[in-house]
């Protein structure tokens, strides 16, 4: 198995109904794909005084599972995938930063 995690982090501020959705959004559309078997989204947990930090802060986590890169393939280019990056990102501009790993135990 592969595990594709990605850290979103969003320029400025979202209202957590927005966000709550931009997480449903993303998981519904990979496991919908049918490539993906395994889907997890968790916010960021904040910590004070990491602002001050020169680093990206993520502002959620998706972490999905795929058996091979060629599933991992197939969930990129799934049906509407880049009609929801662009929906989002056109209303809270957002970086993200991912990894593909195998689970970490």
């Amino acid at each position: 198995m592969i595990h594709h995690t990605m850290l979103v982090s969003f320029d400025g501020p979202i209202p957590d109904a927005d966000l709550d959705q931009f997480l449903q959004d993303i998981e519904e559309l990979m496991l919908d794909s049918g490539h993906v078997q395994t889907c997890a989204t968790r916010r960021h947990i904040p910590v004070p005084g990491e602002e001050a930090i020169p680093a990206m802060i993520a502002t959620a986590v998706v972490q999905f599972g795929v058996a091979d890169v060629d599933a991992l393939g197939a969930a990129f280019a799934a049906p509407g995938a880049e009609e929801l990056i662009h929906r989002w990102k056109a209303r809270y501009p957002y970086k993200v930063a991912w990894a593909n790993h195998a689970p970490l135990d």
